[in-house]
């Protein structure tokens, strides 16, 4: 693979995540190489095409910790996207509770400096529970891009998700837009 820039793809279990080859092979063709991180959950939901994703990204897809003694398998990040992401990862990110490997990467990503960029993918029932514009909120403030409003995921109603219809370009520019920032802003 010819890409040098580092995208990590790093998914939870809403109904997006079904599609997450095409997202691949889009942001291949951007140049990027992909790793691709998946809660364990969502990794559950592709457990047949695991080993498909990990010849289409030349990495292995992961969705737990690694032990202390095992070395890291993927390069370092120049970008992180967490897209899906549900209410759940949402929550739990912004509040530090890190039992999942792609919200531990996600949370540490933050004090070292990697750009992250997250879009959600909950329904207009959940965005009514308080915490979850907190969570946004809190993630804003700390120098995460949240895709969530207008211009980027906006909820539908309960039971009428449009799986095929997320905005997965817009997490895909975002990334190539923090990047891009980033690497003008240094010279």
């Amino acid at each position: 693979m010819t890409a040098n820039r580092i995208l990590y793809v790093l998914g939870s279990a809403a109904p997006p995540v079904l599609n997450i080859a095409g997202v691949i092979e889009r942001a291949q063709e951007a140049d990027w190489d992909v790793c691709l991180g998946l809660t364990p959950t969502a990794a559950r939901w592709l457990d047949d095409e695991l080993p498909a994703l990990e010849e289409l990204t030349g990495h292995p897809v992961r969705s737990q910790y690694k032990l202390p003694q095992e070395p890291d398998v993927w390069p370092p990040a120049d970008v992180a996207v967490l897209a899906p992401a549900t209410f759940n990862t949402i929550n739990q990110w912004a509040l530090g509770i890190t039992d999942k490997f792609i919200i531990g990467f996600v949370a540490e990503a933050i004090g070292k400096g990697i750009p992250t960029v997250a879009m959600p993918c909950v329904n207009a029932a959940y965005v009514r529970h308080t915490q979850f514009d907190a969570s946004v909120a809190t993630l804003r403030a700390m120098g995460v891009h949240v895709l969530y409003g207008e211009g980027g995921f906006v909820p539908n109603k309960p039971g009428q998700g449009r799986p095929e219809g997320y905005p997965w370009h817009l997490a895909l520019e975002a990334a190539a837009s923090v990047v891009s920032g980033r690497d003008s802003g240094g010279t």
